[in-house]
C-alpha cells in the first residue's frame, strides 16, 4: 500500500482501522518529498521535525478531528508561528512568522499535519512561479513545463504527492490556473469565504484563499475547515453554502436542469486547439448530466485584462510600501542616509516583476492620472460584476476552459502580456467576487484541460456539487 496515494478519506478510514498511524504516513511523505523535491522545487521551506512532532501527538489523540492526520502544504505567503515566511522574495529571505494566520491555526485545530510552506511567485506576483527568487518550480506531469502560478508550488506538492491537499490564494486565478496545469483541482471561495488574517496581501479587494486537492472532495472537505468569519479580519464574512456540502449523499440526478451559461465572447476565442477539443467534449459531458446550455453575450468581459492589471497593480503599490528594510525585511549593508537606505534595501529586495508592478501603480495613481486610469477602471470593473450577476440570475453558474492555453515550456520566452493573457477565464470570478473552481479532464498526452465553474455569490455549494458529479461521471 502506497499511503501517499490515498485520498482524504481512505487516510481518514485507515486510521480508524489502525491499518497505519499518522507517524507513518507523515514519513512516508517526507521520504517522498526528499525522492522529489529537488527538482520539482515545490517547497522553499520543509517543516519535517514539526511535522513528526505533530504526527506523534495525533497518535495518542482524537480520531474525530475532521483533518486528523492528512498531509497538507501551505503558500509561503500564509503565517506560521516560528517558521519562515519569505513570500518567494528575498526582501523576506530570512523572516520568521511571530504569529499562526487564521488559516494555518485553523488546519492546525483540525488535526492536519503541515509539511511546509510552498513555492510561489514573489509577492504573488506571476502566473508560472518563475519570478520566484528560491528558483522555478517544475510541473510534476512533465517537468519541462510550468506548473502555474501564483500557487504552482502548492499545486506541484499535490500533483508529485508530497502532501495531500495544499492551502493556496487566488488574485486572478492563482488557485485555479496552477490546478489545470497540473491536473488536479482547484477552489477558489465567494470573497470574504475564509479571513485572510496572517496572509501576506497583494490585492486586498480580489485577494481569496483558496484549497487544491487531487478531488472535488479533498479539496472542498479542506475548504470546509477553512470558512468563517473572524474578528481579526473586517473583509471575513462566513459561508453557510460551504459548511452544508455534502457529497457523499449527493443526488446523482443533481445536475439534470441545471442552466448552464457560456459567454459568446469565449467560443470566438482563437484557443489551443486541444484546449478548445477538451472544452467541447466537457460541454457535451454536462449535457448528457441533465444540463442546459446557452450561449450568451457579456460585452464587457473583453475588458477584464485591462481593466485587472490597471486596478491589481494600483492596489500593489501602497501595499508593498510597507517593506522598507527598517522594521522587517531584507536591508542593505551600506547606506549613507536613511533615503539611501529605503531605495537600496528595496532595488535588492524586490525582484524585476515586483518593481515593474509598483512602478505601474504608483504611475496610475498619481494625482494626474487616477481619473483616467484607476477610477475609470473601477467604473469598468463595476460593469463586469454587473455583467456576471445579470447572467448568473437566470443560470446556475458560467461554464469556460480555466486557461486558453495548456502549460508551456520553463524556459520559453512569452512575453508579459502573453502569460497575462492566460488569465482571461479565471480574472471575472476575482472582479465580481464570485466562487470559481477548475476541475481537470482525463488526462491526454501527458497532460489535462481544465475546465473552470464559476458561479453565484454565496452559493458555493453549486459549483462544488455540479463539479463532483461532472468528475464523477469519468469514472
Amino acid at each position: 500500500m502506497n499511503l501517499t496515494e490515498l485520498s482524504l478519506e481512505q487516510l481518514c478510514q485507515g486510521y480508524r482501522k489502525k491499518d497505519f498511524s499518522v507517524t507513518e504516513v507523515t514519513r512516508a511523505y517526507i521520504k517522498n518529498i526528499e525522492e522529489k523535491d529537488g527538482e520539482i522545487n515545490a517547497y522553499i521551506t520543509k517543516t519535517n521535525d514539526l511535522a513528526l512532532k505533530r504526527a506523534k501527538e495525533l497518535d495518542e489523540g482524537n480520531f474525530d478531528l475532521p483533518l486528523y492526520g492528512i498531509p497538507l502544504s501551505l503558500k509561503d505567503n500564509i503565517s506560521l508561528k516560528d517558521v519562515r515566511m519569505t513570500c518567494g522574495s528575498k526582501m523576506l529571505e530570512n523572516y520568521i512568522s511571530p504569529y499562526d494566520s487564521s488559516v494555518s491555526k485553523k488546519v492546525k485545530e483540525a488535526g492536519a499535519v503541515i509539511l511546509g510552506k510552498t513555492n510561489m511567485d514573489e509577492f504573488a506576483m506571476g502566473a508560472t512561479t518563475r519570478s520566484s527568487y528560491f528558483g522555478y518550480t517544475k510541473n510534476p506531469l512533465n517537468t519541462k513545463l510550468v506548473p502555474g502560478g501564483s500557487s504552482g508550488g502548492s499545486a506541484a506538492s499535490v500533483a508529485s504527492n508530497t502532501a495531500l491537499v495544499s492551502v493556496g490564494t487566488d488574485t486572478g486565478g492563482s488557485t485555479r490556473q496552477p490546478a489545470s496545469y497540473c491536473g488536479i483541482v482547484g477552489i477558489k471561495p465567494t470573497y470574504g469565504s475564509i479571513s485572510r488574517y496572517g496572509i501576506s496581501t497583494m490585492a486586498n479587494t480580489f485577494d481569496s484563499p483558496g484549497t487544491m486537492g487531487h478531488s472535488v472532495e479533498d479539496a472542498t472537505s479542506l475548504l470546509k475547515i477553512l470558512v468563517g468569519r473572524d474578528k481579526l479580519d473586517a473583509t471575513s464574512l462566513g459561508n453557510e453554502s460551504i459548511e452544508k456540502i455534502d457529497l457523499k449523499n449527493l443526488d446523482e440526478t443533481y445536475l439534470k436542469n441545471k442552466k448552464i451559461a457560456i459567454p459568446k465572447i469565449y467560443m470566438e476565442m482563437d484557443l489551443k486547439e486541444n484546449v478548445m477539443s477538451e472544452f467541447e467534449r466537457a460541454i457535451k459531458k454536462f449535457q448528457d448530466l441533465g444540463g442546459k446550455v446557452e450561449i450568451i453575450d457579456l460585452p464587457y468581459l473583453k475588458y477584464v485584462i485591462e481593466t485587472y492589471h490597471i486596478l491589481v497593480n494600483g492596489e500593489i503599490a501602497p501595499n508593498m510600501a510597507r517593506f522598507d528594510g527598517l522594521r522587517f525585511g531584507h536591508r542593505t549593508k551600506e547606506y549613507g542616509s536613511i533615503e539611501e537606505m529605503y531605495r537600496k534595501s528595496r532595488g535588492e529586495g524586490f525582484g524585476k516583476e515586483v518593481k515593474k508592478r509598483i512602478m505601474i501603480g504608483t504611475h496610475i495613481l498619481s494625482l494626474d492620472l487616477a481619473e483616467d486610469y484607476y477610477y475609470k477602471a473601477l467604473k469598468v470593473r463595476g460593469l463586469i460584476k454587473r455583467d456576471m450577476d445579470m447572467a448568473l440570475k437566470d443560470h446556475d453558474f458560467i461554464l469556460s476552459p480555466t486557461s486558453p492555453m495548456l502549460p508551456f515550456e520553463l524556459e520559453s520566452n512569452m512575453s508579459s502580456v502573453e502569460v497575462y493573457q492566460a488569465d482571461m477565464f479565471t480574472i471575472p470570478a476575482n472582479m465580481a467576487g464570485c466562487p470559481s473552481l477548475s476541475i481537470p479532464m482525463p488526462i491526454k498526452d501527458g497532460l489535462s484541460v481544465g475546465i473552470e465553474l464559476t458561479g453565484k455569490r454565496f452559493e458555493d455549494d453549486v459549483i462544488i456539487n455540479c463539479a463532483h458529479i461532472f468528475e464523477r461521471s469519468f469514472k
